[in-house]
């Protein structure tokens, strides 16, 4: 992407400034000029910069208000910076959490206008009814009450116009910013401010995207199509297009009006279980998982089950990180804390060279041993994942965005538990989930699949390697590409390898004497005879002194050996 297209419009320009002006009536103008003022390449010194920080720059209440003030794209950046806690301070977090949707709904005519427009149809063709009034307005989108022609009273969601217009501009205005962030203040670099608007512009893309929520709430349904406890609204698709999504309305009750699920006769901590049993399916049998679960997106229908809406915000997990997920509960749930270090090894999120494994574990151990045995209502999942992001920050810590999406779904999951008055214990309702997840992948079907994978890359190799190794000698024989090989550490073993050999051939010199000069010397037959009046010996043939000799060999060499191995002190 080319940062710099968001100065080339007169829209762009007018844009910077409408950012530096706002940022100075919200008392944040060395950032302003920091930012936007030329200085021929020089940055103010360190102690400038200090006392940017020390006169309370930058304030997370004011950053709060510029975002609020400057519209919808800045305030989804705010938002998926609130679910940042690896990257930012708790006080930010916490300022960031209070960026909500509070914008005004857009007209009725601007949206049947949409509606025709995506359908090619009139808005009286489509809908029985349409109620003009809006139930729900966000900056992306909103929500309006219709029924079908066939009865079926419907939700349609319907993106602002002319939204992806001015998300594609301000995103690229976000990335020079990013950018200007990054070169000007240290804090920049470290939170990796260009990397943020990465995040942010794939997530603001799907979100504008009804098509990919629409096959969203059809997987969801897939899931759960056999579980009498969650129910999944039905997709329209007939009446969907991109930004058009027509799902069935759910009649029920928000999950936090706990009074009215009473009422109804439903006991609110069978909602709580139903939604844990849930999530844990989530996580632990399809690696996919609602990721917005606030009582405005979970409703309580009148027969006790339950249901999930807004499908704008879930996670993926592979089936690696979903055993990884599943060892941590199993390793938490049975107080195993080599299985959860074999599980933070495993997912890459800490090793020995970089920390210390040893001091990590004290630390785990130390947060992690106080919130054992006890229920929600006696835990906050919320004091949990301050403490996990006080060690992902001593530790320098890298968490996917997926797991951090995770954990702030988990925080949602235990504020739902405890509007609802839950006892329940998160490890003891996840520990059968992972269990069968981990016993999921050693069963034969999964073992199966796993080869059956394994065999496709390996036959992928083979067919790419042969090709790869033909262009490399190509290009040497070419003399464009030089190939060195080195060894070093083979000395010792060299040595070892040549002093056994010798030994060997002189073990086999001896066994070879020995046998020789027995047969000679057992040998009938006698060549060149002749007198030797020494030591007794009168008549003796060259044969009898070669056998003699042999012995003679053989007893030296072997004497030899014996004393070089006694030696060497490796008998």
């Amino acid at each position: 992407m080319n940062f710099s297209k968001g100065l080339s419009s007169v829209r762009g320009i007018r844009r910077f400034g409408t950012i530096t002006r706002v940022l100075f009536k919200h008392g944040l103008g060395d950032v302003g000029e920091r930012l936007f003022s030329v200085r021929d390449g020089k940055s103010r010194d360190e102690a400038d910069e200090e006392h940017l920080f020390k006169a309370g720059f930058p304030s997370p209440r004011r950053i709060r208000l510029v975002l609020e003030e400057l519209g919808p794209s800045f305030i989804k950046l705010g938002q998926l910076m609130s679910t940042r806690a690896d990257l930012f301070p708790p006080e930010y977090i916490e300022e960031f959490k209070k960026l909500q949707d509070s914008v005004p709904p857009i007209p009725f005519g601007d949206v049947k206008a949409v509606i025709e427009k995506e359908l090619k149809r009139p808005l009286d063709s489509v809908f029985a009814s349409f109620d003009p009034d809006s139930i729900a307005a966000a900056s992306v989108g909103q929500v309006h009450m219709a029924r079908l022609f066939t009865g079926e009273k419907v939700a349609v969601k319907i993106i602002r116009p002319g939204i992806e217009k001015k998300i594609r501009e301000d995103v690229r205005l976000m990335y020079n910013l990013a950018e200007k962030v990054e070169r000007a203040f240290e804090v920049g670099r470290i939170i990796g401010a260009v990397n943020l608007v990465k995040e942010f512009e794939r997530i603001i893309f799907r979100e504008l995207d009804m098509l990919i929520e629409a096959g969203s709430i059809e997987k969801f349904a897939s899931n759960f199509k056999e579980d009498d406890e969650i129910y999944i609204p039905k997709v329209y698709w007939e009446q969907t297009t991109k930004s058009v999504l027509v799902m069935e309305h759910i009649d029920g009750i928000k999950m936090d009006d706990v009074e009215r699920i009473q009422a109804h006769g439903i006991d609110p901590r069978d909602v709580a279980l139903i939604g844990l049993r849930s999530f844990s399916r989530q996580l632990m049998q399809f690696g996919f998982f609602h990721a917005d679960p606030h009582p405005g997106n979970t409703i309580v229908m009148y027969d006790g089950r339950v249901s999930l809406v807004d499908f704008g915000i879930t996670g993926y997990l592979d089936d690696e990180t979903m055993r990884q997920i599943a060892n941590l509960f199993l390793g938490y749930a049975e107080h195993d804390y080599d299985m959860i270090m074999d599980a933070l090894q495993e997912a890459g999120l800490i090793n020995d060279e970089t920390m210390d494994l040893t001091a990590f574990r004290i630390d785990l151990k130390d947060m992690s041993e106080a919130f054992y045995g006890r229920s929600l209502q006696n835990i906050s999942v919320r004091d949990v994942y301050d403490q996990v992001m006080q060690l992902v920050l001593k530790y320098h810590v890298h968490l996917p965005r997926n797991l951090m999406l995770l954990l702030k779904t988990f925080i949602q999951t235990e504020a739902l538990g405890k509007i609802l008055g839950s006892d329940a214990s998160l490890l003891e309702v996840t520990r059968p989930y992972a269990r069968q997840l981990l016993q999921r992948g050693i069963d034969a079907r999964s073992m199966l699949k796993n080869l059956g994978r394994d065999a496709r890359i390996t036959g992928g190799y083979m067919k790419t390697v042969p090709r790869y190794v033909h262009d490399i000698l190509k290009q040497t024989a070419r003399g464009r590409q030089a190939m060195e090989l080195r060894h070093t550490g083979f000395e010792s073993l060299n040595a070892g390898l040549e002093k056994s050999v010798n030994r060997l051939t002189v073990g086999m010199i001896i066994a070879a004497s020995i046998i020789g000069g027995a047969m000679i010397l057992n040998s009938g037959q006698k060549i060149l005879e002749f007198t030797l009046d020494w030591l007794g010996f009168q008549n003796i043939s060259l044969t009898a002194l070669l056998g003699v000799m042999g012995y003679v060999v053989a007893t030296v060499l072997g004497l030899w050996l014996v004393l070089s191995i006694f030696r060497s002190g490796k008998l």
